[in-house]
């Protein structure tokens, strides 16, 4: 972390060099979870993507009803 890096919490700003360590050891698992929450997210959305190509697949090797 360097000198100039903030946080805000609950419309609070601070600077994470005047933390506590063990704020700033939250500060730490806060980047970390949302780091892990953002990658996840992008997995569903190649996820999401892919569920729609293999329905558009499968949409053209059903038979076609006749009505």
């Amino acid at each position: 972390m360097d000198d100039e890096e903030e946080v805000t919490v609950d419309g609070v700003t601070f600077k994470v060099a005047s933390l506590s360590e063990e704020a700033r050891t939250q500060v730490n698992n806060l980047k970390f979870v949302e780091t892990e929450i953002a990658a996840m997210q992008a997995r569903l959305a190649v996820y999401t993507t892919a569920k729609l190509a293999y329905q558009n697949a499968l949409r053209q090797e059903l038979p076609r009803a006749t009505h």
